[in-house]
């Protein structure tokens, strides 16, 4: 059985800040590459220090990347039936926990895309990462995680049917 999820807000705006990220990108190598160094970092350690340097041809493999992820994830996104829930979904809960699950996704593809494409631009301009980038990053998915965790888990329990004394 397929099933449906209707569009809301959160949709609409993941869709608009992902293609933004994307084709941004993408317009920034285009008008930038004649001005990008024929070196650039190519990786980055936990502290935002490079280490390792490459040819600005590597600078192609992130887009690439964002896009083959935002299609793929867009893609799953479409068929909430074969997610993994984690939780019992009931016909009471379906809709609602499918909703928190497709924020969820929004949300982390949204993150992915944003960092795709910042260590991009860092990289073109020969930048090291900000000490602070790599917690901040994770803190922001690891934390949208939970946040939609909590909700799922709310959501069963106020769906749950009351138990008799």
């Amino acid at each position: 059985m397929e099933i449906k999820i209707k569009r809301n807000a959160l949709d609409i705006l993941e869709a608009i800040v992902s293609l933004t990220c994307l084709v941004g990108i993408v317009v920034y190598l285009i008008l930038m590459w004649s001005r990008i160094p024929a070196q650039i970092p190519a990786h980055f350690n936990a502290a935002g220090e490079v280490n390792r340097w490459g040819n600005r041809s590597e600078l192609i493999v992130l887009p690439i990347i964002s896009w083959v992820l935002y299609g793929f994830i867009t893609l799953i996104e479409r068929y909430p039936q074969v997610w993994n829930t984690g939780i019992t979904v009931t016909e009471e809960n379906r809709e609602r926990v499918y909703r928190i699950l497709k924020n969820m996704i929004a949300v982390i593809k949204m993150l992915m895309l944003f960092v795709f494409a910042s260590i991009t631009v860092l990289s073109s301009l020969t930048l090291r990462l900000p000490i602070w980038y790599l917690g901040v990053f994770l803190l922001a998915v690891f934390g949208s995680i939970a946040f939609f965790i909590v909700q799922l888990n709310k959501t069963t329990r106020d769906t749950k049917p009351a138990t008799e004394a």
